[in-house]
C-alpha cells in the first residue's frame, strides 16, 4: 500500500465485524475490507494477576484473592466468590493521564475510542537487550516509519524492548531482585526518552502509548518526564504488556478495556489484539 495512504480502523459492535477503510489522499476511490470478528484470532497480551504479580518495589501491597466463600452450599449446588486487592499500578495496566497530569483524564473518563484501534509495534529489543538504561528516541521511530511509513493518525503505538521475556523475575525485569525504597536507585530498565515522547506529542496523532517494561519512562528517571509529556496531551498508557513479540509491525487492532474505576489514576488492564493484514 502506497505510504500516501491514510488507515481508518472501526469497530462495529453491531455487525460484529472490523471494518478498514483505506482511502488514497489524491484519489476519491475507497477499498473496504471486511474482518469478521468470529473469525479473528486475539493475542492476549496481559499477564494473569496472582501472587507473582509485579508491582513497583516500594508499594506495600501486591495482588490478594481473598476466599469469602467455596464449596458445595447446604441446597446442594456449588458457589464461590472472592474479594480482590490491588494496587492500581502493577502487573499490565493502564496509566490514565491523571497520574502524572492534574487536570488529566480519569480511567473511567477516558473514551473507549482511546482504548480500541489499530496499533503498530516497533521493535527495539536488539538495543534495549544491550543496554538496560536504553531510551528509545526519536530515531527509533524514524528508522520504523522508513520501512513501514508514517504512523498512522490516531495510532497506537507499542514499542516491543524483549524484557517482556523476564517477566515476573523481579530481577531480571526490573533490575534489581531488592523490594522497598532501597530498591529505587538499582532500578534499570529501558523507557521512553522524555524528547521522544514530547515529539511524538508535536508531530504524530497518537492516542496511547504501550510497552513492555514496567514504566514508560526509564527504571533510572527521577521526573517521570516522559510520563509527563505524554499525560498533559491526556494520552494514556500501557505498562507491563505480554506477548509483544507475537505481533507484526503494522495491521494490528487493539483492544485495551481497564476496570473502571470513578476517579482513579490507573487500573489492571485487560488487552487483546488481533492481526488484521
Amino acid at each position: 500500500m502506497m505510504n500516501s495512504t491514510k488507515k481508518y480502523s472501526q469497530l462495529i459492535g453491531v455487525t460484529g465485524l472490523i471494518i478498514l477503510i483505506s482511502c488514497q489522499q489524491q484519489e476519491e476511490e475507497k477499498e473496504v475490507k471486511v474482518f469478521p470478528l468470529a473469525e479473528a484470532e486475539w493475542i492476549d497480551l496481559s499477564y494473569t494477576f496472582d501472587s507473582t504479580t509485579l508491582y513497583w518495589p516500594n508499594n506495600p501491597d501486591g495482588f490478594q484473592l481473598r476466599e469469602d466463600a467455596a464449596g458445595m452450599t447446604d441446597l446442594g449446588y456449588y458457589y464461590s466468590s472472592y474479594t480482590l486487592l490491588t494496587p492500581e499500578h502493577g502487573g499490565t495496566h493502564l496509566d490514565a493521564p491523571i497520574h502524572f497530569y492534574e487536570n488529566g483524564e480519569t480511567v473511567d473518563e477516558l473514551s473507549l475510542s482511546k482504548l480500541t484501534g489499530e496499533a503498530v509495534v516497533i521493535d527495539v529489543s536488539a538495543q534495549a537487550l544491550d543496554n538496560r538504561d536504553y531510551l528509545i528516541d526519536s530515531v527509533a521511530v524514524l528508522d520504523w516509519e522508513k520501512e513501514y511509513g508514517q504512523i498512522p493518525d490516531n495510532a497506537m503505538v507499542l514499542f516491543r524492548t524483549g524484557y517482556g521475556q523476564f517477566y515476573p523475575d523481579r530481577e531480571g525485569y526490573f533490575g534489581t531482585a531488592k523490594t522497598g525504597e532501597e530498591a529505587i536507585p538499582e532500578l534499570h530498565f529501558p523507557g521512553i526518552d522524555p524528547e521522544m515522547a514530547a515529539w511524538l506529542v508535536k508531530n504524530r496523532k497518537i492516542k496511547a502509548v504501550g510497552l513492555d517494561t514496567p514504566s514508560l519512562d526509564y527504571g533510572q528517571s527521577k521526573d517521570f518526564a516522559a510520563h509527563q509529556a505524554l499525560m498533559e496531551a491526556q494520552i494514556p498508557g500501557f505498562e507491563n504488556l505480554a506477548n509483544l513479540d507475537q505481533l507484526p509491525a503494522k495491521g494490528i487492532y487493539v483492544v485495551a478495556l481497564p476496570m473502571k474505576i470513578k476517579g482513579g489514576s490507573g487500573g489492571p488492564l485487560r488487552v487483546i489484539a488481533t492481526v488484521l493484514e
